[in-house]
């Protein structure tokens, strides 16, 4: 049968949470603000071309649709 095992208290367990937290935190590292203003200029660009990409498309299906409507 199953053994009746005793769990930590809940004082115990959010102890060991928050302990746990801290060290993973210790592990994150960090981009200096070099790299992040770098990510930044290539987000931007990536978001620059993708709006005259979808702008494109936009333009050139009114188009079609206009001369399929007008005919």
């Amino acid at each position: 049968m199953a053994e009746n095992v005793k769990r930590p208290s809940l004082f115990a367990r959010l102890k060991k949470f928050f302990a746990d937290q801290k060290g993973e935190m210790k592990k994150i590292v960090w981009p200096s603000k070099k790299q992040t203003i770098n990510n930044t200029k290539i987000v931007l660009a990536a978001i620059a071309i993708t709006a005259v990409i979808v702008c494109a498309f936009d333009w050139i299906l009114t188009a079609i649709i206009t001369f399929l409507v007008n005919l």
